[in-house]
């Protein structure tokens, strides 16, 4: 089989979709079926809004939070924090073995780690001078001390 590299910058419709299935195809022939499924958590505004919230997709047995946002005039209210527990109590439900996420050191570290997630993995300057790291909260471990 013959082969060659077209380097691309841009979103090029189609092109990460054919990789994306092909490699699905793969994992479906090589691993358990993935029993994908979305998860949204929206905060609202009076208008409707949606002001921020957590977003995330559960496979593989594990939810994946993609996106937390709380909106600066409502950080240190708590929301934070009952946003994740309302995704773990979903992980729960749905028979997730946790949950795993990734944050940058200027942004959420140490409120994970004060809800029991410890840190698997840290990637040094990324962006320069800073960690981006990467935490888990097994639902089958008892809970760890916040540091």
């Amino acid at each position: 089989m013959r082969s060659s590299v077209t380097v691309i910058e841009e979103d090029v419709p189609g092109e990460r979709e054919a990789i994306l299935e092909r490699l699905c195809e793969f994992n479906l022939q090589n691993a358990p079926d993935p029993n994908f499924r979305r998860l949204g958590l929206l905060l609202k505004d009076e208008q409707g809004a949606t002001i921020g919230g957590l977003w995330g997709r559960s496979d593989y047995e594990w939810l994946f939070v993609e996106l937390l946002f709380v909106p600066e005039q409502l950080r240190g209210s708590g929301v934070g924090a009952r946003l994740m527990r309302q995704a773990e109590d979903i992980a729960s439900e749905r028979g997730l073995t946790g949950i795993w996420l990734d944050t940058f050191a200027f942004q959420a570290l140490g409120f994970y780690k004060k809800l029991g997630y410890t840190v698997f993995g840290e990637l040094k300057d990324h962006p320069r001078g800073i960690s981006q790291y990467w935490l888990q909260k097994r639902f089958d471990e008892a809970p760890q001390a916040s540091a």
